[in-house]
């Protein structure tokens, strides 16, 4: 293992223990946090080179004893609107990057809107949404864009074979749903605009295999907020496949199950990613099993580049702003299989 420890908040979850697998697999040392001090002690039993150090979101002291002498804090306990200022703010305290891989539009409008001075004066990075939800997206819009300075729109649409929720991605979504008072949010003319229009389908044609398929319109995800936060563009539109949303929005709908030796579903998916400007489109795709499981390797190959200055701004940015993104995405390889514009 290295000497680099970096503290995973949250680590009991479905995602977090994935992120801890793979700071283990990278050669980092894990500090394991969150609340629960006994499903913890259960993580570390398991692994044997873990340490913990409990902390919850309402005691800043504990807070800063679970980050002391960490290199870095991942954030992976959700909701974010409750965790991500206290942890940022220790991360802030501590003088270490955070990350984490809030998929809830509003969490993430706060992140940059509560802790971009305070991050920036301190030179300090804070990278939100670093995960399939608005990290991926994001990068992927970056890539196609190119030498284009700004574009009239960003489409991203998701390809999901199926999603099963996990008890995180539920109690996430039932907080934005309280906080939007059951409304739904678009990106357009460049802000946030909350609404009450009726759910729209169309077709969207992906690369193949995946073809032409319905898609939800307007399912907007926390690519409203990262891309828009460092590209010029004034209207973002994100999609997903009806089957998927369909998945998420039946109560029913089972915890996604390892089908594998690496505890991944059998869930696929495909980002299609389209920016326009001018009548000329450039496209970027992005390929690969398991939205919860590729989360770790995006968020770790992002700490990562962090620890080692391969980034290209500081203080609160998007994946996107801070790092280069055609050379993060090809280093995501086996993960995600991406196609860029030439």
């Amino acid at each position: 293992m290295g000497t680099a420890a970096v503290v995973v908040y949250g680590a009991t979850g479905h995602t977090g223990r994935f992120v801890v697998a793979e700071l283990r697999r990278r050669g980092f040392a894990a500090v394991v946090s969150g609340r629960d001090a006994s499903r913890l002690e259960e993580l570390a039993a398991e692994w044997g080179d873990v340490e913990v150090r409990p902390a919850t979101v309402d005691d800043a002291g504990s807070l800063d004893r679970a980050l002391a002498g960490a290199a870095a804090v991942i954030n992976c306990a959700g909701p974010f609107a409750v965790t991500a200022g206290p942890v940022v703010g220790a991360a802030l305290r501590a003088g270490i990057p955070y990350l984490d891989v809030a998929a809830e539009l509003e969490a993430n409008v706060a992140t940059f809107a509560d802790h971009e001075r305070a991050a920036a004066e301190a030179g300090t990075p804070v990278v939100p949404a670093m995960a399939f939800f608005g990290g991926l997206g994001d990068l992927l819009v970056t890539a196609a864009m190119g030498d284009w300075t700004s574009a009239e729109v960003a489409h991203v649409a998701y390809g999901l074979s199926s999603w099963h929720p996990t008890s995180g991605t539920r109690a996430a979504g039932r907080v934005s749903h309280e906080r939007r008072a059951g409304r739904r949010v678009r990106f357009a003319d460049g802000a946030l605009r909350y609404h009450d229009n009726a759910v729209t389908e169309q077709d969207w044609v992906f690369p193949e295999p995946l073809g032409r398929r319905s898609v939800i319109a307007e399912f907007t995800m926390a690519d409203a907020v990262t891309v828009p936060s460092h590209v010029a563009v004034p209207e973002v539109r994100t999609y997903m496949t009806v089957e998927a949303a369909r998945d998420l929005a039946a109560a029913d709908t089972p915890a996604p199950e390892p089908a594998d030796d690496l505890g991944r579903s059998d869930q696929t998916f495909v980002v299609d990613v389209v920016v326009g400007s001018g009548g000329v489109e450039r496209r970027a795709t992005a390929r690969g099993r398991d939205i919860y499981a590729v989360t770790a390797p995006l968020v770790v190959e992002a700490l990562e580049r962090l620890l080692s200055g391969r980034t290209r701004t500081t203080g609160v940015a998007s994946a996107g702003a801070m790092f280069d993104a055609p050379d993060f995405l090809r280093a995501l390889d086996p993960h995600v299989s991406v196609e860029l514009p030439q």
